[in-house]
């Protein structure tokens, strides 16, 4: 089984980055399990999650030199299994008459969820966590009859102190840049 690597990606946020590289990935035939794109702390920054398989660490390699390319990207950070903390968003909407209601409202309080929608027929559920946490609800959810569901990928920063922005860097490489 290939293990699973989380790479945190700075860059300049400019029209077009992301299809760079989704482009770049399709290109190389590198598979992405998850991507996810937020701004950061600083306008003009975005940070780009890119959960990725690995089969060995010249994987990792290609892919980052590959990504170092971009013009647009300022720093690359794999985010070590220990060293990061890693988030999934799961919303569901489940079938939920009297009949149920108790049980699964149970069920997403064992696993520190909200409702954060009720309906007649229906509930929204909200469950943030860790990848595991997050399949373990769905799949503990699923007989009470999913209706729908939307997933986030994962987001990660790196424990402590320890930043992907270090701010000299970027602010140079930005300069560089305009000329």
């Amino acid at each position: 089984m290939s293990t699973i690597t989380t790479l945190s990606v700075l860059v300049q946020d400019n029209p077009g980055v992301l299809t760079r590289i989704a482009g770049l990935f399709a290109r190389r035939a590198f598979n992405i399990v998850s991507l996810t794109v937020g701004p950061t702390e600083r306008p003009g920054y975005s940070r780009i999650t890119l959960v990725v398989p690995a089969e060995d660490e010249a994987v990792i390699e290609q892919v980052t030199k590959q990504l170092n390319k971009l013009i647009e990207v300022v720093k690359i950070t794999e985010m070590a299994r220990d060293e990061a903390v890693r988030r999934e968003l799961v919303l569901v909407k489940v079938r939920a008459d009297a009949a149920t209601r108790a049980d699964i409202l149970a069920l997403v309080e064992t696993f520190r969820g909200k409702v954060v929608d009720v309906a007649a027929e229906s509930l929204v559920i909200e469950v943030t966590g860790q990848h595991g946490k997050v399949q373990a609800f769905l799949s503990m959810i699923e007989p009470y009859g999913i209706k729908e569901v939307a997933q986030s990928g994962t987001v990660a920063l790196a424990r402590g102190s320890r930043a992907i922005t270090d701010r000299s860097k970027y602010d140079r490489r930005a300069k560089s840049q305009r000329g």
